[in-house]
């Protein structure tokens, strides 16, 4: 990886994955400058103290001016309105990407705001912590994980190939595939399982006032599991779930259908079911550790 792989990059968002990419391009020299924008004064203030950027800007258009590589790290919900702002300042053969869960939304959002020369290739780091803020990022977070690219039709191959080499250079294994094939399989590995937190810890909520605080004191580790996930970032995913609706709700009825199975299995008492069903999807979970996208290690690795 060649130090400087860009003169000026622009992160919009500054969070956990926009103080992240930070952190992990000024670990591998990919950029001269790393310049930094968030509509929040509060969080640009805090940024500031952490020194993550090399110049910080209210101002979007400052913020972008001569970057050959902006990101787009704000709430997808707000995509459209951050393109409408950068896009008559965007350079002539810039780059500008973003890091949201959903892609086919940003493409219909964010495309008709593109400036002709600019090149827009979404993309999606699968890496993240229940933790939001400037405060949040760590420049380890990408190292092992994937990132996933959804060019646009006619995209440069050379402005691909580039933005490939930056996710590698942050750590990332990285793969490229279709906005709407993206979406389909996010909904089912990463959006499902939210939609599924949220509303179990829901339920725990409104049973901890019958069992008088019991649910919350004898927590096992499968439902700490289910809070860390339910306590990620409201907003990021209220936009994920408004945006890619359709798959979510695809993949939502199927799991419907395979739930009503195991229902009936504990109902009727049939073991064989529950039996042969808990040894495939443990075998799902070795395969994800063998790939080295989680630890084997007892209780997840947690030091507590």
């Amino acid at each position: 990886m060649p130090e400087n792989h860009f003169d000026k990059i622009a992160i919009i968002g500054l969070g956990l994955i926009g103080s992240s990419i930070a952190h992990a391009a000024r670990r591998a020299h990919l950029a001269k400058e790393i310049a930094g924008h968030d509509a929040s004064a509060d969080v640009l203030e805090r940024a500031g103290k952490i020194s993550f950027c090399d110049t910080l800007h209210a101002d979007i258009g400052a913020a972008v001016k001569g970057a050959q590589l902006v990101i787009l790290c704000a709430p997808v919900g707000a995509y459209k309105s951050i393109a409408q702002a950068i896009a008559p300042h965007l350079a002539q053969g810039a780059i500008l990407s973003d890091v949201g869960s959903v892609k086919g939304a940003v493409i219909r959002d964010v495309g008709p705001f593109v400036p002709a020369g600019v090149h827009f290739i979404p993309a999606h780091p699968i890496a993240g912590t229940e933790y939001s803020g400037p405060e949040a990022g760590f420049a380890s977070l990408f190292d092992g994980r994937w990132a996933i690219l959804t060019p646009v039709p006619g995209s440069d191959g050379m402005a691909v190939d580039k933005l490939k080499t930056f996710w590698k250079g942050l750590g990332s294994q990285v793969d490229v595939m279709d906005s709407g094939h993206h979406d389909l399989v996010l909904a089912i590995t990463s959006h499902l399982p939210h939609l599924i937190a949220y509303n179990i810890v829901g339920t725990a909520h409104d049973l901890e006032k019958v069992t008088e605080g019991e649910v919350i004191k004898y927590s096992a580790s499968g439902f700490r599991d289910f809070t860390r996930i339910a306590a990620s970032d409201p907003t990021m995913w209220r936009d994920v779930f408004l945006n890619n609706r359709e798959a979510v709700l695809e993949v939502l009825g199927r799991f419907n259908d395979d739930l009503k199975i195991l229902q009936d299995a504990v109902a009727q008492g049939n073991g064989d079911l529950l039996f042969d069903t808990f040894t495939r999807t443990r075998a799902i979970r070795r395969a994800i550790v063998d790939l080295g996208q989680d630890t084997a290690a007892p209780n997840f690795g947690r030091k507590s």
